[in-house]
């Protein structure tokens, strides 16, 4: 498993990722996954470059907002079989253990990095491709899209990279478990139904409707939608009580902002308030 020999530099605009594809337009920065020849699986290599992405994104203010997607007509497959599940089987306790946790970095990466995240899922969408679904923040599904959390395909436990955590919460306990008991595919029409997506549209429209959703989400104020994402995470492991409590702190904080006063005076003038996300 050696490291890419390509760090992440800021800004992130004009850096040149050696195992995806990124463009930055509009504030609102778009992760492609690029091996449309094997429906965009990923390796030792993407995995480290993609986690070290989005840990740099918390550097960089002229990004607002992140759309992944997948080139080709499908989100990604999961783990490369022969990259990755092929040299597992080689590997020791000690091996697959750094491997697993190599792994979930990634999901905590996305997790922590304060903009919000939008996943634009066409066609296959499976194995560690789910868990990057998963992890965003919103989903959009395209016409004809499957998800599926296929490690008991493999002969593993659905428990990996967050999933036991994470879907539950997005489409409930009973549903999480039938997916990652079974493997199956979710259809489109189950994940919007459930909840795993917030809508449906066609293959063509599926990216530029993502971009759109993330610019109007870039528009909004910076540290409000930062500060959104961030309770959002912290409040599962809060009561009722202990959560209102940090939401009034988080919320006096954000009243502090020249944002906030930005939106009275606009409100005050019957016009619609410009953020400038400080």
């Amino acid at each position: 498993m050696s490291k890419p020999a390509n760090p992440v530099t800021l800004p992130l605009a004009d850096y040149s990722p050696k195992n995806f594809l990124l463009a930055v337009v509009d504030r609102v920065a778009t992760v492609t996954l690029n091996r449309p020849e094997r429906k965009n699986p990923l390796t030792f290599e993407s995995y480290r470059e993609l986690t070290d992405f989005f840990r740099a994104c918390a550097m960089d203010d002229e990004v607002k907002t992140i759309v992944v997607t997948g080139a080709g007509g499908n989100f990604s497959s999961g783990g490369d079989v022969f990259e990755i599940i092929g040299p597992l089987i080689q590997m020791d306790t000690k091996g697959l253990t750094a491997f697993t946790r190599m792994t979930g970095d990634l999901v905590k990466a996305m997790r922590a990095c304060p903009q919000p995240i939008v996943a634009a899922v066409e066609g296959i969408c499976a194995g560690a491709g789910a868990i990057i679904a998963m992890a965003s923040d919103l989903r959009l599904a395209a016409t004809g899209a499957k998800v599926a959390f296929l490690f008991n395909k493999v002969g593993l436990a659905g428990c990996d990279m967050g999933a036991c955590a994470i879907l539950p919460r997005i489409i409930g306990q009973s549903r999480a478990s039938e997916l990652l008991y079974t493997g199956r595919f979710m259809t489109a029409e189950e994940g919007e139904k459930w909840g795993f997506f917030s809508r449906i549209v066609t293959a063509e429209q599926v990216l530029p409707q993502a971009q759109l959703l993330a610019k109007q989400i870039a528009e909004g104020p910076t540290f409000a939608n930062t500060m959104t994402k961030r309770m959002l995470a912290m409040e599962w492991a809060m009561s009722v009580e202990e959560a209102i409590e940090a939401e009034a702190v988080a919320q006096a904080l954000c009243m502090t902002t020249e944002d906030f006063a930005r939106a009275f005076e606009a409100f005050s003038n019957k016009r619609t308030p410009a953020f400038q996300g400080n």
